[in-house]
C-alpha cells in the first residue's frame, strides 16, 4: 500500500478533503499523522517551502496545497470524476473552491484568532 502516502492532521479541514477525495475515487492510501508543533523530517523534506499539511506522496513524490493536490487526484485517477469535465464549468468550480479557502475558512479562522477590534473586522468579513 505504500504507492499513496497522505502527510496529515486530523485537525484540518484541508487535510480531510484529501482523504474524502481518494476515498471517492477508491484509492488505498496510507496516513501519516502530522505534529503541528514538531514538524516531522518527512513533512520538512515533503514540503520544504511551506512546512505545512497536507501533503500527498505518490511513488514517494511529493504534491503540496491542497487544490493542487485535489486536482491531481483527480487527474491520476479517473474514476469518480471530482472537477466538471468541460473547461468552464472547471473554471468555475476551481474558482469558488479558492474563494472557500481564502474567503470563507480563512476568514473563519481569523475571527477565531483575533482579539479586539481585529477580531470584529475578522468577523465581519468572514460575515461578509
Amino acid at each position: 500500500m505504500g504507492e499513496v502516502k497522505v502527510i496529515g492532521s486530523y485537525l484540518s479541514f484541508f487535510c480531510i478533503r484529501i482523504e474524502w477525495a481518494l476515498k471517492l475515487k477508491g484509492v488505498e492510501y496510507e496516513y501519516i499523522e502530522e505534529d503541528l508543533k514538531n514538524e516531522s523530517p518527512i513533512l520538512l523534506n515533503s514540503n520544504p517551502v511551506h512546512k505545512k499539511v497536507p501533503v500527498l506522496l505518490h511513488r514517494d513524490i511529493p504534491i503540496s496545497e491542497s487544490l493542487l493536490i485535489l486536482e491531481y487526484i483527480d487527474e491520476v485517477w479517473n474514476q469518480n470524476p471530482l472537477l466538471p469535465q468541460h473547461p468552464y464549468q472547471k473554471a468555475i468550480a476551481r474558482f469558488w473552491a479558492k474563494f472557500v479557502d481564502e474567503k470563507c475558512v480563512m476568514g473563519a479562522w481569523a475571527a477565531c484568532q483575533a482579539e479586539g477590534e481585529e477580531k470584529e473586522k475578522a468577523i465581519e468579513s468572514a460575515a461578509e
